[in-house]
C-alpha cells in the first residue's frame, strides 16, 4: 500500500492526473490491498447487522417462553431482554459474547452488542439500534452505531434500511478504518425458519463511505444488489463500483468473481 500512496500524495501535490497517478501506481495488487480493507469493513458490519437480527427473534422467543437470560448454544452468546415481556416497548437486547466466541461460522467474536428495539425484528415499522461495548470480530475492534429500520415486505420479502455512523474497525495493529453506510436490505431466504440465522440469505444495495488506514478515502457504491449468505459466508452474485483516494472506476463483480481495477481484470477470491 506504501507504494501507492506515496507517488498518490506526490501528485496531489503537483496537481498530476488522474492517468499520471495510474502510471506511478505500480501493480494492480498495491491497491487491492486497500481495495481488501474498505471490503473487509462492509462485511463486519453486514455481519453484525445478521447476527443482531437473529438475536432479537431470539429474544422474542425468550419472552415467549419466559426465559429472560438464555444461550442460542452451549457455546454461543448469552442474550438478555429488558424488558422482559412481549409487548413493553422499546426494548434492550443485550449480546455478551464474553471473552470470546468461536460461532458457527467460523468466526470468533467477543465483547457486548446492545440493541434497542422500537418492537421486535418482523414487525413493520420496527427501528433497532445497536451500539458497541469493546466488541471485536476476530482481531478487530468494532464501533459506532448501526440502525436497522423495517421497511414492510416488499414483493412478497421484508425489506430494511441500513444506517451506520461513525463506524470504526481497529486492527490489533491499532490500524483504524472509519465506515458510514446508507443501504437496504432484503430478507430473500430463511424467514420462515426465524430462529435460525444461518439459512439466511440477504440482498444488498446502497453506498458506504469512509477513510483507510493510509488516510485514503474511499466509496463503494452498489450497482447490482450484492447476494449475502451467512453458511457458507460468501457473497453469491452482485457488483460493487469502488473508488479509492483519485483511483475510480474499480469493479467487484461477485457474478464473474472478477476485479477490474486500471484497465487489467483478475480473478476475485471472495
Amino acid at each position: 500500500m506504501k507504494k501507492l500512496i506515496a507517488p498518490i500524495l506526490a501528485c496531489l501535490l503537483f496537481n498530476c492526473t488522474v492517468e499520471d497517478i495510474k502510471n506511478q501506481a505500480g501493480e494492480t495488487t498495491e491497491i487491492i490491498k486497500s481495495l481488501n480493507e474498505a471490503v473487509l469493513v462492509n462485511k463486519i458490519f453486514q455481519d453484525v447487522g445478521n447476527n443482531n437480527g437473529g438475536a432479537i427473534l431470539e429474544a422474542e422467543v425468550s419472552a415467549s417462553a419466559q426465559s429472560k437470560t438464555f444461550s442460542k448454544s452451549s457455546t454461543g452468546p448469552i442474550i438478555t431482554v429488558e424488558p422482559f415481556d412481549l409487548s413493553t416497548f422499546p426494548k434492550t437486547t443485550t449480546i455478551d459474547y464474553g471473552t470470546g466466541v468461536l460461532c458457527k461460522d467460523g468466526i470468533t467474536r467477543k465483547g457486548i452488542i446492545k440493541v434497542v428495539s422500537t418492537n421486535w425484528y418482523r414487525v413493520a415499522g420496527s427501528v433497532h439500534t445497536a451500539t458497541f461495548n469493546n466488541y471485536y470480530h476476530e482481531s478487530y475492534k468494532v464501533e459506532g452505531t448501526h440502525v436497522v429500520e423495517n421497511l414492510g415486505e416488499v414483493e412478497g420479502n421484508l425489506k430494511y434500511t441500513v444506517t451506520i455512523n461513525d463506524g470504526k474497525v481497529t486492527s490489533s495493529m491499532g490500524e483504524v478504518i472509519t465506515y458510514q453506510e446508507t443501504s437496504t436490505r432484503t430478507w430473500i431466504a430463511g424467514a420462515d425458519t426465524p430462529f435460525n440465522i444461518w439459512d439466511d440469505e440477504y440482498l444488498l444495495g446502497g453506498q458506504q463511505t469512509g477513510v483507510n488506514t493510509k488516510g485514503i478515502d474511499y466509496k463503494l457504491s452498489i450497482r447490482d444488489p450484492l447476494h449475502f449468505t451467512l453458511l457458507p459466508r460468501s457473497i453469491k452474485s452482485g457488483i460493487m463500483d469502488v473508488e479509492i483516494g483519485l483511483i475510480k472506476n474499480i469493479e467487484l463483480n461477485y457474478t464473474n468473481k472478477t476485479i477490474s481495477v486500471l484497465g487489467k481484470t483478475i480473478p476475485l477470491v471472495n
